[in-house]
């Protein structure tokens, strides 16, 4: 492989990731993005342009995926309508993004023999108790609970058929919640950051019970490296770093961390069908194919991202105050 077609690119997991090729192989990237609101060229900003292309436009456009794949030796699919809140108020784009443009880059994978690497989310297997021992593994049954996880779920099977119907040389990644530097700030890390900054007191949905699985993007991307060079075709990894944290928890640890008083933070009404837990067994791509972290420790990884966001203002100001007025809007 010399040659990726990295989809969703610009946006923060995407991103991410091509900043970690760059950095970590000699792969020429090209990204193709929509650049929607999620999107943002400038989470490019200051690669080389000899090794990485932004391509704007959408996953359903037939034509041009055709063209892009035919030129790549694998595609990296990281394309994806991603916030649960969104799904819940306009579900349409997520099937249209979710579900037909993952069909479209599968068809274009079929006709041009081309490596497929769909990036997925722990939330297609729904949500586990708070007090449950268990943790997700690459057996747990999907059992999605959003217009989100639905669609992404949806994806992951569209994979699947198309590996063993058609014989595209596919494999899949169910990750944990990403953090990092490029996240938009209508996600909890990087919106309860943003807030301190900015003088508001972060919001926490319900009692922030909620356990979530953090990793780090970084943690993420070599992941998924991993995956696409030495994984077996046809096989799902899940990716984790043991981050499991409640939202109270991390909320007090931004605080901390920002020289607040821990408990300056408001109680918000909860998301509708907001799941319990995400916890993920990542042994699989530990034990087969030999990935560690490097941020295993979740509390320096947040202290990075606090710093990077303090040190990039001029990348997210401009989609903060129109993010809180929505936010506003709901009483969230």
């Amino acid at each position: 492989m010399t040659r990726l077609l990295v989809t969703g690119g610009a946006g923060f997991i995407g991103s991410n990731f091509v900043h970690y090729v760059v950095e970590n192989t000699e792969y020429d990237v090209t990204v193709l993005d929509a650049l929607t609101y999620a999107g943002n060229r400038e989470s490019l900003a200051g690669l080389p342009e000899s090794r990485v292309r932004l391509v704007e436009g959408d996953i359903t456009d037939a034509e041009l995926v055709d063209g892009l794949t035919a030129e790549a030796d694998a595609v990296v699919h990281y394309a994806a309508e991603s916030h649960n809140d969104n799904s819940l108020h306009s579900p349409r784009p997520f099937l249209d993004t979710n579900i037909i443009g993952t069909y479209t880059l599968l068809e274009a994978a079929r006709k041009h023999r081309t490596r497929f690497h769909h990036i997925s989310t722990d939330e297609v297997y729904g949500d586990l108790e708070l007090d449950d021992p268990e943790r997700f593994t690459e057996q747990t049954p999907y059992n999605p609970s959003s217009p989100y996880s639905s669609t992404k779920a949806g994806s992951d099977l569209l994979v699947r058929a198309w590996g063993r119907s058609f014989g595209v040389e596919a494999t899949i990644s169910n990750c944990s919640n990403n953090y990092g530097p490029y996240q938009h700030v209508e996600k909890f890390i990087p919106r309860q950051i943003t807030n301190v900054i900015r003088g508001i007191r972060p919001k926490l949905y319900g009692a922030g019970e909620n356990v979530r699985d953090w990793i780090h993007a970084n943690d993420h991307s070599s992941a998924v490296l991993t995956i696409l060079e030495k994984g077996r075709i046809g096989e799902t990894y899940l990716i984790g770093a043991d981050g499991e944290r409640n939202n109270k928890e991390v909320v007090e640890l931004i605080l901390q961390e920002m020289g607040q008083p821990r408990d300056a933070y408001d109680h918000v009404t909860d998301r509708a069908g907001h799941d319990l837990r995400y916890a993920i067994d990542s042994t699989k791509l530990r034990t087969e194919l030999g990935w560690t972290p490097q941020f295993a420790d979740f509390e320096s990884g947040l202290a990075a991202t606090i710093a990077w966001y303090r040190d990039n203002e001029s990348w997210w100001a401009p989609s903060k105050d129109r993010t809180e007025a929505f936010y506003a809007s709901k009483g969230q």
